[in-house]
């Protein structure tokens, strides 16, 4: 049943092409031959299309947009139906979708009768959402935290190399949100700068990965990603990782992985896969011994 809701909540973000195309349709004959379709982030005009352009940009844009969203929502649910995020995905998605539309009506509305073009939804939707997102994916199935114990041994993974690539976004978007003067905008950039500020932090301070007589737990910035009992690994090994699968945190529901290189460990455990990066995965190794030894002892 849920499989079904959720299939058909993706089919309804594709209401969005015929939306526009009829909001167009009911335009067309009032549509000036030179049509404002860009702005800047004050809300000024700053490129032009003919009607046909425009309608074509429109299309095309969307379509892009809601394949995109179709092909990761039905990857992201396949692997994990009764995962939070998926369904949270789902609905930012909706929100971003139907923003979209807003923003297209607006820029009609805009050519039509003169209004003032409205750039503020999704400036300030989208990183509210990716900040929503990046809670639910931080706290979602990481398991009960372990009862406190001496911890055996601390590795330390971290991608200050990969932090300095949020840096320069982040500093641009707080330089916006001190120079421009439009609010919805600078409530954006704020939050724009907010969201680089906590990957920035993360990439800096890495991932810290503390083995315990009771098993394993991943933190980063002190939060606490990942429990693994002892009791729940199977067997680990060291593996390379494929930059093609990207850096940082990774995977969806019990399969995760937490790393900033191309070295690591595979964990199997019974309730997934984690990999773990480190640039000596030895060490790792070693250390999963000793807890291991902790367990059966």
């Amino acid at each position: 049943m849920n499989r079904t809701w959720y299939k058909a909540l993706i089919a309804m973000l594709w209401l969005a092409l015929p939306v526009m195309g009829l909001r167009y349709w009911l335009a067309w004959d009032r549509l000036p031959a030179r049509m404002a379709s860009h702005f800047d982030a004050a809300g000024r005009a700053n490129g032009w299309m003919s009607p046909e352009q425009s309608l074509w940009f429109t299309i095309g844009f969307l379509t892009l947009m809601l394949t995109v969203f179709s092909i990761a929502l039905y990857i992201i649910h396949k692997k994990d139906p009764m995962a939070m995020l998926s369904w949270a995905l789902l609905i930012f998605f909706h929100v971003e979708i139907w923003t979209i539309v807003y923003m297209l009506n607006s820029t009609l509305d805009y050519n039509l009768e003169g209004r003032p073009i409205v750039v503020a939804p999704l400036m300030v939707i989208t990183p509210i959402g990716v900040l929503v997102l990046l809670g639910i994916a931080l706290g979602e199935k990481r398991g009960l935290a372990l009862p406190p114990t001496d911890v055996v041994a601390e590795e330390v993974h971290t991608g200050r190399a990969w932090s300095l690539l949020f840096l320069v976004p982040m500093l641009f978007a707080a330089g916006v949100v001190v120079t421009m003067p439009n609010p919805g905008t600078r409530i954006g950039a704020g939050l724009l700068t907010l969201i680089f500020a906590v990957v920035f932090g993360m990439a800096w301070d890495g991932f810290h990965y503390y083995f315990t007589r009771h098993g394993l737990e991943v933190r980063t910035l002190g939060i606490r990603l990942k429990s693994i009992p002892a009791g729940h690994i199977k067997d680990y090994s060291v593996h390379a990782w494929t930059p093609v699968c990207g850096y940082g945190i990774r995977g969806v529901g019990s399969n995760k992985a937490y790393v900033w290189g191309n070295r690591g460990v595979r964990i199997h455990t019974t309730d997934g896969d984690i990999f773990l990066g480190h640039s000596e995965p030895e060490r790792i190794v070693r250390d999963l011994d000793v807890i291991k030894q902790y367990a059966h002892s």
